[in-house]
C-alpha cells in the first residue's frame, strides 16, 4: 500500500477548482484558500457524523451495561467531537487572512451557492436535536428553489429529522436511571416537612434549594417546580412556561441534576462527563456561529448572503436561537452547595461506589 493511494490523494488534491481561474474570468488568488477551508470543514463534518453514528447506536439500546466499554467510548467520542469543533473554530482565523476586497474578487461567482447549503452541517444539527420549529427563519430550511437545497439533499435532511435524535436517546437513557427506586431509600431519614413532591430526596432537596435563594431569587422555586415536576403553573405566565419548557422530560432532568450533584461517586463520573460533553458541544457550536457572524459582517457588512438569506442578520438570529442542550447547561440554576446536599442512604451509597 502506497501513502498517496491509501489516502486517495489523487482525488483529494485534485478537487480544488477556483472558478475565477477559468477562461474568461479574472483569477482571484484567495479563492483557493476559500475552497480549501470549506472542503476541510466538510471532511471534519463527515467525521463528526461518523462519531455520532456510534453514540446513537449505543443509546439506541434498551439497556446499556455500565460494566462494558460502551458509555466510556460514548464519552470519548463526544469529547472528540468537541476537539474537532474547537479546531473548526480556529480555522475561521485562517479564513480571516482574506480581506473583504479579496473576497469581492470572486464572490459573485459563487451565487447562488452558500454555506447554508451544507447538508452535512444540517444533519449534525438535526441529529444532535435541533428541531426545525426551533430554528431561526425555519422557512429557510424547507426550500429547493434558488439558494436552497437540491431535492436529494432536502429529502436526506427531512428523513434525518424524522429519526430519533441524540437528545431524545439521551433523554430515554436518563429516564431509565434506577436510583430513585424505593429499595434504595428505605433507610433515608427526611429532615423537612412534606410537600407535593412525593419522593423524600426531592422533597428535602427542594426545601434546601428554596432556603438558599436570596430575597430577589424567591421566584425561582416556581421555576424549579415547573421544570422538575410540571407543578405551580398557576404562578407562571404562559410566556414564562414557554421559556422554561424543555425538550427533556422532568424525569430525565431530575436524573441529570442528580448526576451533576453526586458526580464524585464512581458510577456517575462517566455519565457526568457525557452530559458535560453535550453542553460543551453546544457551546462550541455557539462559538462557531459567533465567529462566523463576525467574519461575515467583516466581509460583506449587511449585504444579502450569496444564498439569498439576510446574511449577517440571519446568522445573528441563528446564534441566539440555535442552542440544543441549553436545558442541561441551565441545570446550574438549581444547584446547591456540596456541604448542603442531603446525605444519601447507605444502600444507595454502596450501589454508587466500587463496592470494596
Amino acid at each position: 500500500m502506497y501513502y498517496a493511494d491509501y489516502l486517495h490523494l489523487d482525488k483529494v488534491l485534485d478537487s480544488q477548482y477556483p472558478v475565477s481561474f477559468e477562461a474568461g474570468n479574472t483569477p482571484a488568488h484567495d479563492e483557493m484558500l476559500f475552497i480549501s477551508i470549506h472542503q476541510a470543514y466538510e471532511i471534519w463534518f463527515k467525521q463528526i457524523l461518523f462519531e455520532l453514528d456510534y453514540c446513537e447506536r449505543i443509546f439506541n439500546q434498551s439497556h446499556i451495561n455500565d460494566n462494558s466499554e460502551d458509555l466510556n467510548l460514548v464519552r470519548h467520542r463526544l469529547q472528540r467531537i468537541t476537539r474537532i469543533l474547537a479546531l473548526l473554530n480556529q480555522q475561521v482565523h485562517i479564513l480571516d487572512t482574506m480581506t473583504p476586497l479579496d473576497f469581492l474578487e470572486f464572490r459573485n461567482l459563487l451565487t447562488p451557492s452558500s454555506g447554508f447549503q451544507s447538508m452535512q452541517f444540517r444533519l449534525i444539527e438535526a441529529r444532535l436535536g435541533l428541531q426545525l420549529q426551533k430554528r431561526h427563519h425555519a422557512d429557510y430550511y424547507k426550500r429547493t428553489n434558488e439558494g436552497g437545497f437540491t431535492q436529494h439533499d432536502y429529502q436526506t435532511i427531512t428523513n434525518t429529522e424524522e429519526q430519533p435524535t441524540l437528545l431524545q436517546l439521551v433523554n430515554n437513557w436518563l429516564e431509565r436511571m434506577p436510583f430513585f427506586d424505593e429499595t434504595f431509600w428505605q433507610g433515608y431519614a427526611s429532615d423537612t416537612p412534606t410537600s407535593f413532591v412525593q419522593h423524600p430526596f426531592w422533597n428535602d432537596y427542594r426545601h434546601r434549594y428554596f432556603s438558599g435563594l436570596t430575597e430577589r431569587e424567591q421566584g425561582k422555586i416556581d421555576d424549579f417546580d415547573f421544570v422538575f415536576f410540571e407543578a405551580n403553573q398557576a404562578n407562571l405566565s404562559e410566556e414564562q412556561q414557554q421559556i422554561l419548557r424543555s425538550q427533556f422530560t422532568p424525569k430525565a432532568l431530575r436524573a441529570a441534576l442528580f448526576i451533576m450533584l453526586y458526580r464524585d461517586f464512581p458510577v456517575f463520573q462517566t455519565s457526568y462527563q457525557i452530559l458535560d460533553a453535550l453542553i460543551e458541544i453546544d457551546h462550541m457550536l455557539s462559538n462557531w456561529r459567533h465567529k462566523h457572524l463576525i467574519m461575515v459582517r467583516r466581509m460583506i457588512g449587511m449585504r444579502v448572503g450569496t444564498g439569498n438569506t439576510s446574511g449577517a442578520g440571519y446568522l445573528e438570529g441563528a446564534l441566539s436561537k440555535h442552542y440544543i442542550y441549553k436545558d442541561l447547561s441551565g441545570l446550574s440554576t438549581y444547584l446547591i452547595e456540596r456541604r448542603r446536599l442531603p446525605q444519601l442512604p447507605e444502600a444507595l451509597i454502596r450501589s454508587l461506589g466500587f463496592g470494596f
